[in-house]
């Protein structure tokens, strides 16, 4: 069974390519009308239809984190197919993504037979013409053939471990040799689990789903098997934790791990560009013959003005230089992002990068040094593995999240993993360093504060088993992060866009770091389709629109709806916030949005708030 690839139409059962990373990725359940199902790993996949990604600095990153034998990043399979109505009888409509019927126990809508798939009580019922209409139907029940539902009930562990539901030992309070049949009552309209109850037909032993949750579901439920249902298997150590029960359709069922990188030009040379953005391609081109058969079929349009000697030459050029970094220091993968960025160099402008500087936003010429249009933007992602329970943006980096969290995406070592490509636009802001270095060490009371925030992050990675004493991000950081999310609210109303497609990128670094100082905030489109690139966010970085909206911004963070509360709250008072002055209705943006999670916030540092005590702290006049 497969799920479709599409960008272009909408078709049941079809999700985007950019989904594969964000919401239903490889473990994760994907609902079709009538069946509940699960993608499965890499090594069912099918890649006749992928195409691969070019770029260097993401794959080094990807190596870094799950080993050095990816060697490539593919786009999920599309099919080339742009019928309005598809041929269901030729070859691409069986292009897509695989998956399996999951959870694999259903339920009788009629007579409520709680039973496995696999048990044989429950027939395929499929339609070619109709693929919407594919469905199990219980033939043998008391009035006609009913379509089943998938058991809503699910166990999963921190360990990234998914499972059915034990019905057989939860209903029975333990192992038990009785075959007899399991039935699902549901008494009353509200759902819960406290209305829904589990009875033997055999025996007559019955329970409710109440047992399963909260302090009685730790006493109730059994040891996790340490099952990975997407790669049909289970671990080979087993698995330590305790089953969870949650319930199909959770949130916290899969949290992808992603990576992504903005790419950027590294040289003025168009033709050299052009080698760059075809490397997946021309790497392959080992001799002048195989270039020039590669471009009498077509693959290599945008290179008619050059002659084969001068591609060769550039390919050859391209390749010394990808020997010499083979090892690319992936530690920091904004560096070079930054540096393009600060210089405005308009001669790197391209067809997928391009950047307009223009002046400080009027009225705030003493806070930014310059502000660049990035009309042109491409970002390259990669799923690298997910976790189940236990979220990655808990956690400040990938590479800190424990290993036995991270759930794989195949049986074996990867040797490739999913990626996609957006393209949209940005506003990126420098910011005065001389302003930022006064602000720094002149403010009173900002020493202390630091020395709180830095108390803060350490109790909540010691209550989480992480190194308190790393990954600190500093003053500089919060006050930029805090800005990013404010304008991002404030420019969300005027550019078109909804919340969830713009995103942030902070660039912070002191100058006592390597690279440093870099102090700068992009704002930006990461949609997947036409959304990202209407030039509705570029529009509004001119130097007196811009500081329309920086004035707007500061001033709705002046008082939150939720103050005093708001304005009064210390990451101190406990290890599940590592915010100040922050909230969803003055701060807080969307899941996507934030790069950390909506941590490391606080207005005060921006502008003064309803705490006098932190008046004094704030950056804007």
């Amino acid at each position: 069974m497969t799920t479709n690839q599409s960008s272009s139409k909408n078709k049941v059962g079809e999700l985007r390519p950019s989904q594969i990373l964000f919401s239903s990725g490889i473990g994760s359940i994907v609902d079709l009308p009538n069946l509940s199902t699960m993608v499965m790993g890499l090594d069912d996949w099918e890649l006749t239809h992928a195409s691969e990604l070019g770029e260097a600095r993401l794959l080094a990153a990807v190596q870094k984190e799950i080993g050095n034998q990816v060697k490539k990043l593919l786009t999920p399979p599309i099919s080339e197919s742009n019928n309005l109505i598809p041929n269901l009888f030729d070859e691409s409509a069986k292009v897509g993504i695989p998956v399996s019927p999951f959870p694999t126990w259903v339920v009788c809508p009629q007579c409520r037979l709680l039973a496995p798939l696999k048990s044989g009580l429950f027939d395929l019922k499929t339609d070619r013409h109709r693929p919407d209409q594919n469905r199990y139907i219980h033939s043998n029940c008391r009035t006609f053939s009913p379509t089943v539902i998938p058991a809503r009930f699910l166990v999963a562990c921190q360990h990234g471990h998914l499972d059915d539901f034990p019905w057989h030992y939860f209903v029975h309070r333990g192992n038990s040799n009785c075959k007899g049949s399991l039935r699902l009552y549901e008494y009353g309209i509200s759902g819960s689990a406290t209305d829904i109850e589990v009875k033997c037909d055999s025996c007559g032993k019955s329970r409710r789903l109440s047992d399963a949750f909260g302090e009685l579901g730790k006493m109730n439920m059994p040891q996790c098997r340490g099952r990975h249902p997407h790669l049909r298997n289970f671990a080979e150590d087993g698995c330590t934790k305790q089953m969870k029960s949650i319930l199909l359709g959770a949130s916290n069922s899969w949290f992808p791990i992603t990576l992504s990188v903005l790419s950027i030009p590294t040289t003025i040379n168009q033709l050299g560009q052009l080698v760059d953005k075809h490397w997946p391609v021309l790497e392959k081109a080992i001799t002048i013959d195989i270039l020039a058969a590669f471009r009498q079929i077509g693959q290599l349009k945008e290179f008619a003005k050059y002659s084969d000697a001068e591609i060769s030459k550039e390919i050859l050029h391209k390749r010394q230089e990808t020997g010499e970094t083979e090892c690319l220091d992936v530690k920091d993968i904004k560096t070079p992002e930054w540096q393009v960025f600060s210089n405005a160099d308009t001669s790197l402008n391209s067809a997928d990068f391009w950047l307009t500087p223009v002046a400080a936003p009027d009225g705030y010429e003493a806070y930014f040094e310059k502000v660049v249009l990035v009309e042109r933007l491409r970002e390259v992602r990669a799923l690298v593995g997910f976790t189940r329970i236990e979220s990655p943006g808990d956690y400040a980096e990938t590479g800190e999240l424990p290993e036995e969290y991270w759930a794989p995406l195949s049986r074996s070592e990867p040797t490739w993993v999913p990626a996609s490509e957006v393209r949209g636009e940005g506003i990126f802001m420098q910011f005065q360093e001389e302003k930022l270095q006064h602000w720094l060490s002149s403010t009173p009371g900002l020493k202390t504060y630091e020395q709180q925030s830095l108390e803060a992050h350490r109790r909540w990675r010691r209550a989480r088993s992480l190194d308190p004493e790393t990954n600190f991000p500093g003053i500089r950081y919060i006050l930029l992060h805090s800005f990013a999310h404010a304008l991002m609210r404030q420019l969300v109303i005027e550019c078109g866009y909804n919340a969830a497609s713009l995103r942030e990128r902070i660039y912070s670094k002191d100058p006592n770091e390597d690279n440093g100082p870099m102090a700068g905030v992009l704002i930006y489109t990461a949609a997947p389709d036409s959304e990202g690139t209407l030039g509705g966010l570029v529009s509004l970085g001119e130097p007196g629109t811009f500081g329309r909206h920086i004035d707007q911004a500061l001033e709705q963070i002046g008082l939150c709806a939720s103050d005093p509360l708001c304005a009064e709250h210390s990451p101190l008072q406990n290890t599940t916030s590592l915010h100040w002055a922050a909230c969803h209705a003055c701060l807080f943006s969307p899941e996507t949005s934030c790069e950390r999670g909506n941590k490391y916030l606080d207005r005060t540092l921006l502008i003064p708030t309803m705490n006098a005590d932190l008046s004094e702290l704030a950056f804007f006049e």
